[in-house]
């Protein structure tokens, strides 16, 4: 479908932003003419000059985003659009200029005494950029000279060269084959492949599993040595800039302790059980021994949500009414005023998110909305992502406004537990009742179980190279293996092709990010329980984390909503909602 077919209502109101190109190119022109930083450089040992040089750069930042989001979002309503990829060009470039022009400040400030940072630190005329003097404090001894962050700056793009290398194979050049399915040629690529795990006949699933792995089998070799020169440029970094190890350094920029990390993988331990017996009821629903192909597969048939997008949007609307009234107007704003992209057309990138500025009126969601359930939950999900920024921009100021990754995921998780709790205790139909069971137990499954498995597969990755050693594909194989087998049990049999799942994960080119969606989903479980229980204080709590952008440490701003990572019986509370939910399925099967 072209996209002049679609409503407008349907459509982003990015006429907001900018009225036209035209536009665009003029401020954009004005912007680039205002950037000059370097009258600030060597004079930063004065706390006037300190905060006229913050006081810019959030300024001429906070326009500049503005610019790429317009840029971007162009893009993403159609990508063969010759004008919008113009506009990437341009806004590029003034990014290029505006990172060159500001690369001395921290190297500056980090090289002044500590005395002098604390007196920053505590200067009134300074409190607005507390939080950015404090990290410079903190990163102190990781930071280089002027001179050396300057060439490490110039290797941006050798360094990031790794995960373009994974995507390009990954994109472009997998020989991706074709299987016969219902009597039609169909090639397995990563989108059909997920749809063909969740195809109903086993021998379908069977054939799309191994045809999709022997292609990332062919090109093994190479993607080993793409990854070990990945996992070896975050050693490099690690060693140059004195961290003790990729996982400090990894969680240090997110302000979180490794204790949270090596907690999360110790703590999933404890709850695997819960997991094996999942999947032998599984195995017990469908009849047969399970194969790592038989995990996807729905376990109830003719019971997906499939429903417009009004209907969906009301429906979403019903499960977040436990937030309030005041949330609700928002959710009917976002709709009124056109901040979400709903339909797919021709050209428009895929999938889903929700992008937000500072000097944006308001967050916007771009959607691809088919008739399924995973859309519905797609819907609350964005929307909370939508929510956590609009209010976090609109209660904190530039400086903090813009919350950390970690906690990125904790809003929209919320959201779609809600939901699902919703549509579960408002079941009349058992086949409906047990299909949404078995996709909150898939969700955690997927998320949090998952996850935390690739997490200590990278981790473990890591360490090979921390101690001075490489790794081969056969023995990155025998530990993603080893790790299957302890996560799912005896009652899947971990088929060889499994061995390199690693080898087809893009996240693992971001080291030590995939353990936040665990963190995430266990976090919204604990709020989403809270607010259900109608716990005193809960939504008010919930609200003022959504509020708080990053003006403290992440696993502190959680404890606002009442969650503590640092605590163990937290983790307990996320098994406990799984368990529960498991029992209930188990009475209906």
């Amino acid at each position: 479908m072209k996209r002049s077919q679609i409503d407008n209502k349907y459509k982003w109101a990015i006429e907001e932003i900018f009225a036209s190109e035209n536009e665009f190119y003029s401020g954009l022109t004005n912007l680039e003419k205002q950037l000059n930083f370097l009258k600030f450089k060597g004079k930063l040992n004065d706390a006037k000059i300190v905060k006229e040089c913050f006081d810019e750069f959030y300024l001429k930042m906070a326009e500049l985003e503005v610019y790429a989001v317009y840029a971007m979002m162009k893009k993403d309503e159609d990508a063969s659009n010759p004008s919008a990829i113009k506009l990437e060009g341009a806004i590029s470039d003034v990014e290029i200029k505006f990172s060159m022009q500001v690369s001395f400040i921290e190297p500056e400030l980090t090289s002044l005494s500590s005395e002098k940072l604390e007196e920053y630190l505590n200067d009134k005329s300074l409190s607005l950029y507390k939080n950015d003097i404090k990290k410079i404090i903190d990163s102190k001894p990781h930071v280089l000279s002027e001179e050396v962050e300057s060439v490490l700056a110039q290797g941006g793009k050798i360094f990031g060269g790794f995960k373009k290398i994974f995507g390009l194979i990954d994109d472009v050049d997998l020989d991706y084959p074709t299987i016969l399915v219902d009597g039609e040629r169909v090639k397995i690529t990563g989108s059909t492949y997920s749809l063909m795990l969740q195809h109903p006949n086993r021998e379908v699933r069977k054939k799309a599993f191994k045809a999709y792995y022997k292609a990332y089998n062919k090109v093994l070799n190479t993607i080993t040595a793409v990854y070990q020169g990945n996992v070896d440029k975050n050693v490099f970094f690690t060693k140059v800039r004195k961290y003790k190890s990729c996982l400090d350094r990894a969680l240090f920029s997110e302000e979180v302790d490794n204790e949270v990390y090596l907690n999360l993988i110790d703590t999933v331990h404890t709850a695997l059980p819960i997991l094996h017996r999942y999947v032998k009821d599984r195995k017990v629903v469908l009849g047969h021994d399970i194969n790592m192909y038989d995990l996807y597969v729905p376990l109830v048939e003719n019971a997906d949500l499939k429903l417009d997008f009004e209907d969906a949007f009301n429906l979403v609307k019903e499960g977040l009414k436990p937030l309030g009234e005041d949330y609700l107007k928002l959710l009917d704003r976002a709709k009124e005023e056109r901040w979400m992209d709903v339909y797919e057309n021709d050209g428009k990138r895929s999938g889903a998110y929700s992008v937000s500025v500072y000097n944006l009126k308001h967050p916007y969601v771009l959607l691809n909305h088919t008739k399924t359930t995973h859309s519905v939950f797609t819907i609350a999900h964005e929307l909370g992502h939508a929510m956590h920024s609009y209010m976090s921009n609109n209660y904190q100021p530039v400086t903090t406004a813009d919350y950390k990754i970690f906690v990125a995921e904790v809003a929209s998780t919320v959201n779609e537990v809600l939901l699902i709790k919703h549509l579960i205790n408002t079941a009349t139909d058992v086949n409906v009742k047990k299909y949404l069971l078995s996709y909150y137990l898939d969700t955690i499954r997927t998320t949090l179980f998952r996850q935390t498995m690739f997490a200590e597969f990278e981790h473990k990755a890591h360490q090979i190279v921390e101690k001075g050693g490489s790794f081969t594909k056969e023995e990155l194989n025998k530990i993603y293996l080893k790790l299957n087998k302890f996560y799912y049990g005896k009652d899947v049999k971990s088929d060889k092709e499994i061995s390199y799942e690693w080898a087809r994960i893009p996240h693992f080119y971001s080291a030590f990010y995939v353990y936040k969606y665990a963190t995430g989903i266990i976090s919204a479980i604990a709020i989403a329980e809270r607010i259900l229980s109608k716990e005193k204080g809960a939504v008010e709590d919930y609200f003022k984390f959504l509020s708080s952008g990053s003006s403290d440490k992440p696993v502190e701003l959680l404890k606002i909503a009442g969650v503590d990572l640092t605590d163990v019986n937290t983790y307990k509370r996320a098994f406990n909602s799984f368990e529960n939910a498991l029992i209930e399925f188990e009475k209906l099967i």
